[in-house]
């Protein structure tokens, strides 16, 4: 394998027959018998061409002259592409002539950007290829992060391991044939980088010290923090974490309600007395942001007298707020308008941005994370301490369970590191797996500089050519006249404004520069139809371009409902059977994630698998043709059904029942709190809880959350009253049920939920009957 890649960008005329162009020949030559492998570009073109596709580059040969005119050289180009895809990659210039005022005429921000000059006549092949070469070698040594240069070094040490895990390297695995299959199917590098916490060279995770804690602080400088803790076990253990820190026992917590059930394991350990924040929700059945006057300080006191459970707090005002952001649609608040409007409510703001660890490396998200809450962004002696929790493996580049919390901490609210980490300490495991911590920090590597940008700026620009195509496919179905003029459709404004010219472009004429790089294009406007959102501010909340909802025909964002639709269910079905897995399904929208693994490649199947079930819909196909392994399962259900026939059967029952309705109303209007979550638990693992059917829960007490999948947010938190028969819950819930007996293989993935399987019946777990205590 070669030490790395050189690329030499030198125009084709310049390697002619020449003293100068076999000069040239030879220093490529000579440059891999040093162990580089080069890449050869001979125009401006493929010198872009090879930026763009080859991240392993270790240094750059680029003329001065390649393509171009006297006025705009190639090598300019080249250049300004290297200073924004890469951060200080070494780059030779050469030279062709053979004085030295042609470096006078340079730019002064070419001196800024090589690290030498290099005149092909004047030294000998050897030399030049010896400074090529040292210069690679020096790079690809300094790109490395602190952690996984350690880890590196420390692998190619070759020593015995007399410490845990016991596999020792993996040597215990090749003395098993199943281990044997085990360790040939992953490599023996994993087993020798899978080390104990008793390797010193490595620094600890509990301590923070040695190359850990180097790491650590790397990241947290990348990431804009005051201080960054590696978390394993996910984005979950972080949440429980800084809840668990932040609020105590009979504390108030103001908790957005489009929250992770971490969140609420994280009050359970505490002993907090939840008031929960209510979000906005538009016809799709999308939860949305905090609306603007839910989270002022008369609203919130308002709030925390009117809840039951605050009456015997130990304390009148609350100690911790937790909101979500980006929410799992994609909807991200101006973080500092959010702090400063919660700081007279709390001293303490966690942004909860498990699926937003990306947002300070691109522009479009300024002032909309969590870390940019600080005394530059908002002066005072009001700021609040600033908790961001991270799943840094969602989507950047991490193994799975990998997470991050960032500390940026105000006066009012101090973060001592010593207290902290006994939170850190109490929820970390004490056998990390060094491989996902190196992992952390190299996501972190990843991000510094010009390449973070460079690297959402794709995912970006990916999304929004995908947004485009899907309205312009659209527009061209309708235009041809020669098929049912319907298709999906993406969640996003029919129009935008260019903030230059004043003037308003259909979305899909938008040029792709304008919509990657302004983010007034994503802003929802106040009562925008598209969005459907009520009572917004504008600025306050965007769309993250990256989140692309598919919208299925059926019901718009205002939840008007039409006469004929395709439940997003039957789409996200078909889509599995093309191994297409959406990220989650709604009752007529699907989600899908533009993560930095895109490629034009992945985006165009789906569009192709799009225009398939058009396809298959509009001559309707046998069902057991499209989904004939849902045929197979429930033959009496659905043999000699159609694929149009199944959708416009789902979609009446969904219209008759007013499922999108109900879910509204079931998340608006919330359940009335009786007891702390934390004295639900202590009942549920002392037998003090039996299982209920919804048909027969009204009035009883929930003892477990219920979290329904779409949309997966809680429907009901522990401690809370089922409410009556009639109530939101119980009718949402009972459609529900219904929807999963009439159309079974379709149903909610709903935890919380047992479902009988002979009867269908939900039941949830509450509290046994009597009065309820505390």
């Amino acid at each position: 394998m070669a030490d790395g890649t050189v690329l030499f960008a030198l125009r084709e005329s310049s390697l002619g027959q020449g003293a100068g162009g076999g000069q040239l020949r030879r220093i490529r030559e000579a440059v891999e018998a040093r162990g580089l492998e080069v890449r050869w570009a001979g125009s401006e073109a493929d010198a872009r061409a090879v930026l763009r596709t080859e991240s392993g580059l270790a240094a750059a040969v680029v003329g001065w002259d390649l393509g171009g005119g006297e006025n705009a050289p190639g090598g300019d180009a080249v250049l300004r592409q290297i200073g924004r895809r890469f951060k200080d990659l070494p780059v030779f210039l050469v030279m062709t002539d053979e004085g030295d005022e042609d470096l006078g005429r340079l730019p002064l921000w070419v001196s800024e950007v090589v690290v030498g000059y290099v005149w092909p006549l004047e030294d000998t092949p050897a030399f030049i290829a010896g400074r090529v070469a040292g210069a690679a070698r020096a790079y690809r040594e300094a790109v490395l992060p602190p952690f996984f240069r350690a880890l590196r070094k420390f692998d190619d040490a070759h020593e015995y391991s007399w410490h845990t895990p016991a596999h020792s390297g993996g040597v215990a695995f090749l003395k098993s044939p199943v281990g044997r299959a085990f360790f040939d199917y992953y490599g023996e590098r994993l087993f020798r980088s899978d080390l104990s916490i008793s390797v010193e060279e490595l620094g600890s995770l509990f301590e923070h010290t040695g190359p850990i804690g180097e790491a650590e602080r790397n990241a947290a400088r990348i990431f804009g923090a005051d201080r960054t803790y590696f978390v394993l076990h996910g984005d979950s253990t972080a949440d429980r974490m800084v809840g668990h820190f932040c609020v105590g026992r009979d504390e108030i917590a103001l908790v957005d309600r489009n929250c992770h059930k971490s969140v609420l394991h994280g009050l359970v350990l505490s002993g907090a007395r939840p008031v929960y924040l209510v979000p906005t929700r538009n016809g799709f059945g999308l939860a949305g942001p905090l609306p603007p006057d839910g989270i002022g300080a008369g609203t919130v006191a308002d709030r925390i007298a009117g809840n039951p459970l605050t009456r015997r707090a130990v304390s009148p005002g609350a100690q911790y707020a937790v909101i979500t952001n980006s929410t799992y649609d994609g909807l991200c608040y101006d973080a500092v308008w959010v702090a400063r409007a919660l700081a007279p409510s709390t001293p303490r703001v966690h942004f909860d941005e498990a699926w937003f660890a990306y947002a300070r490396f691109h522009p479009l998200y300024a002032g909309r994370y969590g870390m940019s809450v600080g005394p530059e962004t908002f002066a005072g002696p009001d700021r609040p301490t600033v908790f961001a929790t991270q799943s840094t493996h969602k989507l950047l580049a991490a193994l799975s369970q990998s997470a991050m919390v960032h500390v940026k901490a105000a006066p009012r609210a101090p973060v001592e590191h010593e207290r902290f980490n006994e939170a850190f300490m109490m929820h970390g495991t004490t056998s990390p797996l060094y491989p996902a911590i190196a992992s952390l920090d190299v996501a972190a590597g990843m991000m510094d500089g010009p390449q973070g940008h460079w690297l959402i700026d794709e995912a970006v620009t990916e999304a929004v050519r995908f947004r485009q195509a899907v309205v312009r496919t659209g527009a061209r179905i309708e235009a041809a006249g020669d098929r049912p003029a319907w298709f999906f459709g993406a969640w996003q404004p029919e129009a935008v404004t260019d903030p230059a010219t004043g003037e308003r472009i259909a979305f899909a004429d938008a040029p792709v520069e304008l919509l990657r790089t302004e983010p007034a294009c994503w802003r929802l406007e106040p009562g925008a139809d598209w969005h459907g959102f009520a009572g917004l501010d504008d600025g306050y909340c965007l769309l993250d371009p990256v989140k692309v909802t598919l919208t299925c025909p059926g019901i718009n964002a205002l939840g008007e409902t039409a006469d004929w639709g395709i439940p997003a269910r039957v789409l996200t079905a078909y889509l599995a059977r093309r191994n297409i897995v959406v990220e989650k399904t709604d009752s007529y929208t699907a989600l899908v994630l533009f993560s930095m693994g895109i490629t034009k490649g992945k985006w165009g199947t789906l569009l192709d698998a799009l225009m398939d079930f058009k396809a298959l819909y509009d001559e309707g196909a046998p069902l057991d043709r499209v989904l004939p392994g849902l045929v197979g399962r429930f033959p009496r259900r659905y043999a000699d059904m159609t694929l149009d026939g199944l959708c416009r059967s789902m979609h009446d029952h969904l219209r008759r029942a007013g499922l999108v309705t109900l879910l509204d109303t079931a998340f608006q209007e919330l359940p009335e709190p009786v007891v702390p979550p934390q004295w639900c638990y202590g009942q549920l693992i002392r037998g003090g809880t039996e299982r209920v059917r919804i048909a027969d829960a009204a009035g009883r007490v929930a003892a477990a959350m219920v979290t329904v999948t779409p949309p997966g947010i809680p429907v009901l938190m522990p401690g809370e009253s089922v409410g009556g028969a009639d109530g939101p819950l119980l009718r949402y819930l009972g459609a529900l049920e219904s929807f999963d007996r009439a159309f079974p293989g379709f149903g909610s993935e709903t935890h919380g939920v047992t479902v009988d399987p002979d009867t269908g019946d939900y039941s949830i777990a509450c509290l046994l009957p009597g009065p309820a205590g505390e």
